[in-house]
């Protein structure tokens, strides 16, 4: 729920004259692309659109051998791909084959519906649409279950999946781990006032305090505007935005100069599923998983934090569970260390699939 403050991360980067900067766009782009080809007889690498919930929806399925084991992921904001992100994951493509979906109102499925066609926006539409993907992929690949991984918003929509239809799921991970609880804590509203008065924020702080505590009441500009405040005043989320994210937005050799422009789109385009969120409850929804459970979390996010992500951790109960803190990192915690999540990927959770176990 971070997209807001990408416009402030994004002047940074366009601070170089323009002239130079596509100049040094179009040899990184080159040189990405060389890096992201997969070449194998057993490989995949496909990017196409396919009719999700009567909306066609663009679906990327990358890796280096068809024998992996699929990992779906789901992206975060809601509205913030992680399509762009494909250079920082080239490792990962090694030992799993990679799943991306841009959900209805973000990024090429946006491009291709526009803000008028992309249909109903709420959080159990886009949970209804995740569990077409799996399934579709799940026949488009003659697999009988994924991995999850869900990524700040989009692992509460992966974390649901999981809970109800294991039939579909072989792990859970869960990275930037986005709890809900009715809104029973407030205390991540507290925390964003403090940093913004410690900042100095003036203007920022008075419109948080205005909204109050209670998110049962604010609409999707209010949740966009305390996102947008809360990530900037949060120094790793923020540092993140700038090394990972939008470096990998201008230099992806998967998105055109005007697909960039809807990135940043998508973020109004979903904000309307987030007032609904206010009464989700995971707590509520159960604790109990049917499938292994594994949660990745930078140990500095002050977005979604660890505590509470720990909180509700230590009362799931899971055939195998598993929590790592990633330290020094904030939120995008495994695309700033992508190297580590591959390490907790090949060591805790691959070991757990079936096939897996059957080798064993």
């Amino acid at each position: 729920m971070l997209g807001i403050v990408i416009p402030a991360a994004a002047a940074v980067t366009v601070a170089t004259p323009v002239a130079g900067l596509l100049a040094r766009r179009a040899i990184v782009r080159s040189g990405n692309a060389r890096r992201l080809r997969i070449t194998g007889s057993q490989g995949v690498d496909e990017q196409y659109f396919t009719r999700i919930g009567g909306l066609d929806q663009w679906l990327c399925v990358r890796g280096e051998d068809r024998a992996n084991p699929v990992v779906v992921e789901l992206h975060g904001g809601p509205g913030s791909s992680n399509s762009i992100l494909a250079n920082v994951s080239r490792d990962w493509e090694r030992h799993v084959t990679l799943v991306r979906w841009d959900m209805r109102g973000t990024g090429k499925t946006l491009r291709r519906s526009g803000a008028e066609g992309r249909g109903e926006m709420t959080f159990e539409r886009l949970l209804r649409d995740a569990v077409e993907v799996v399934e579709h992929i799940r026949e488009r690949l003659g697999v009988q279950r994924v991995v999850l991984l869900g990524c700040s918003f989009g692992s509460a929509v992966a974390m649901r999946i999981a809970r109800s239809r294991p039939d579909l799921v072989d792990a859970y991970i869960g990275t930037d781990q986005k709890i809900f609880d009715g809104g029973r804590d407030t205390s991540d509203y507290y925390a964003a006032l403090d940093r913004l008065e410690k900042a100095g924020k003036k203007k920022e702080l008075a419109a948080v305090r205005d909204m109050g505590p209670d998110q049962s009441v604010w609409n999707a500009q209010q949740f966009s505007h305390f996102s947008r405040f809360a990530s900037a005043t949060d120094p790793h989320t923020f540092a993140a935005m700038k090394s990972v994210v939008m470096k990998s937005l201008w230099y992806s050799p998967l998105h055109s100069l005007r697909e960039i422009g809807t990135f940043f789109k998508s973020f109004m385009a979903s904000a309307a599923v987030l007032p609904a969120t206010a009464s989700l409850d995971d707590w509520a929804d159960g604790t109990r998983f049917d499938v292994p459970f594994f949660v990745v979390q930078g140990a500095c996010d002050l977005v979604n934090t660890p505590e509470r992500a720990r909180a509700f951790f230590d009362d799931v109960q899971a055939p195998v569970k598993e929590f790592t803190l990633i330290e020094d990192t904030g939120h995008f915690a495994p695309y700033k260390r992508p190297d580590l999540f591959l390490d907790f990927l090949l060591t805790h959770v691959l070991p757990t699939l079936p096939s897996a176990r059957q080798s064993a």
